[in-house]
């Protein structure tokens, strides 16, 4: 288990077990930290153990907006596009409720706790 950081990145630990990749952003997405959010996403999805499995364990995220959203479908797609799989933990009711308004609730793979 590591950290693997890009610069900028405060607020968003990243563990890696084995072939699956844990990221664990905290506090608000919103417009000002989703460009880290992306930078460490795409910088899991690009690592050397591919394909492998990229969780993002959402149980300290307290806020997130469309631009946060919008990270994680390029993700998605990002993930989808590589043979990976990318999976969303814990989301709070916040996060729950922007999937089912945004029509997005269904295109996630969503488990109720993190794996690690």
């Amino acid at each position: 288990m590591h950290d693997e950081q890009p610069a900028g990145s405060e607020g968003i630990a990243v563990e890696v077990h084995g072939t699956t990749t844990v990221v664990r952003p905290h506090g608000e997405m919103d417009l000002a930290r989703a460009d880290d959010l992306r930078k460490v996403l795409l910088a899991a999805l690009s690592g050397d153990q591919r394909p492998h499995d990229l969780v993002v364990d959402l149980q300290h995220l307290s806020f997130c907006d469309s631009s946060g959203l919008n990270v994680f479908l390029h993700a998605r797609a990002v993930a989808g596009n590589s043979g990976q799989h990318l999976y969303l933990a814990a989301p709070r009711e916040q996060f729950t409720r922007l999937l089912k308004i945004t029509g997005a609730a269904d295109l996630f793979e969503v488990e109720p706790v993190p794996p690690f």
